[in-house]
């Protein structure tokens, strides 16, 4: 899968999936300091689902009504490390393969989906 990693997304995270054999971008270091709409106009460009701890993204996705073609995840997870973050990453992204048209929640006990 093709994802944009938001820039408060862990290295380990980024480096865990691209090592699943998933095409990773990190906003971190392709294009720090940009802004939410930027950052959801270059995912939209590039055919990439977005990942992010920012919930911000989730009423900005809906105000601009972004294109089905595009997906965010939303992570909402605990975790005392990065690795730990990472793990659960790769086992919540591992378990569906519709992530995109969708704004999804993952959170430690469940996923929530919704069509964009």
């Amino acid at each position: 899968m093709r994802f944009l990693a938001n820039e408060n997304f862990p290295l380990d995270a980024v480096e865990a999936l691209r090592q699943q054999g998933h095409d990773v971008v990190w906003i971190r270091t392709e294009s720090p300091g940009i802004s939410d709409p930027e950052v959801l106009s270059r995912a939209q460009a590039e055919d990439r689902i977005l990942l992010t701890f920012d919930k911000d993204f989730g009423e900005l996705a809906f105000r601009t009504k972004l294109p089905a073609a595009s997906g965010i995840i939303l992570f909402r997870i605990t975790a005392p490390s990065s690795v730990i973050v990472a793990q659960k990453v790769v086992a919540a992204i591992s378990l569906r393969d519709d992530w995109v048209g969708h704004f999804s929640v993952v959170e430690d006990d469940k996923v929530r989906m919704r069509f964009l």
